[in-house]
């Protein structure tokens, strides 16, 4: 074996050497060398295991649906218990771990621990103290107008106000859920901080079905936690076949007596035409008192009586008392009005 050893140039010398002229070409997928047409790259969607979504799309829609009809009705009844407007919308169903949702929460916040039966554990509901004390003076007698939210628990007074608000809200979302299953809702108890209560493992899923609330200049949010174990034995019945069916549902017997309850003190214009006829403009500017003008109705003709603008009766003219009258003959049906 030789002593020498060779110096740095000779060295780099021979590793160039070595080095190809051309470079190799680049491996080529199976398919490219094949002669196939080179297939679209697919989009990979990350998967968090913390965060399963464990809740279908079918079934979501459905809850969406549902809480849209029932936002509707709960901002029309609390509109009725404040006598001012107030609006409901839901803003957003979403799929979340139990402790997202609760450090989202403001602290202090009206945490309602809900129970309904013949669902597993508990709901809650959660209302903000932005909106939520305006609406209490408001039940007090003050204006639409509050003031700065108040950073504190609710006292003992405040808690029984906000239990007609809860009660409106367990009521209406037990007529929206009784196509899925007839509800039994109460509220177990009421929390300040909402780190102290919790109903499921941190890591569970739930179903956070959010609404913004819009009192005049005001706005605030109320949110509905439920858990996906309470749900899962009924998430067959989630679809929007079931919600079809339910709002495609004829009126019963309750909601029409409660219809004609309300309507029972509603004012209505009547107004009964006596006869039509066509004059000239010269005609009617030399209109004086006195003048007769003629018609083609013919007196033993009934009249037609309008109720708000709609045909609803036919009825013969008369006096009583010295007063002009009508007596009602018949009930004009919506096909025979159409006719007329």
């Amino acid at each position: 074996m030789s002593d020498e050893v060779l110096s740095q140039d000779e060295v780099e010398n021979l590793l160039s050497a070595m080095e190809p002229s051309t470079p190799l070409p680049a491996p080529q997928p199976p398919q490219a060398r094949l002669g196939a047409p080179p297939r679209s790259r697919e989009k990979v969607t990350p998967y968090d295991f913390r965060r399963p979504e464990r809740v279908g799309k079918e079934q979501m829609r459905a809850l969406q649906s549902l809480h849209e009809g029932f936002g509707r009705n709960f901002g029309a009844a609390l509109s009725a218990l404040l006598r001012t407007i107030v609006e409901v919308k839901l803003t957003s169903v979403d799929q979340l771990t139990y402790s997202e949702f609760v450090f989202s929460l403001e602290n202090p916040t009206c945490f309602n621990l809900l129970r309904a039966e013949p669902l597993e554990g508990n709901l809650i509901l959660d209302i903000n103290p932005s909106v939520l004390y305006p609406i209490i003076d408001r039940l007090l007698g003050g204006g639409r107008q509050g003031g700065a939210a108040s950073r504190r628990p609710l006292t003992e007074i405040e808690l029984r106000l906000v239990s007609r608000i809860t009660s409106l809200f367990l009521v209406e979302l037990r007529r929206a859920w009784e196509n899925v299953v007839a509800l039994e809702i109460s509220v177990e108890r009421v929390e300040s901080n909402p780190q102290l209560v919790q109903i499921v493992p941190p890591n569970e899923v739930i179903v956070l079905v959010s609404f913004e609330l819009t009192l005049g200049d005001i706005r605030g949010m109320m949110n509905l936690c439920i858990p996906f174990n309470a749900i899962e034995r009924f998430s067959s019945k989630l679809s929007s076949n079931t919600w079809s069916s339910y709002s495609r549902g004829g009126a019963t017997s309750e909601t029409v007596a409660q219809l004609s309850q309300s309507l029972e003190g509603s004012r209505v214009e009547v107004v009964v035409t006596l006869a039509e006829s066509s004059i000239t403009t010269a005609d009617l500017i030399g209109l004086r008192v006195g003048d007769i003008i003629t018609t083609e109705q013919d007196v033993n003709r009934p009249l037609r009586v309008e109720v708000e603008g709609a045909q609803k009766f036919l009825a013969r003219p008369g006096a009583l008392k010295g007063n002009k009258a009508i007596q009602v003959e018949e009930q004009i049906h919506p096909r025979s009005a159409e006719a007329g």
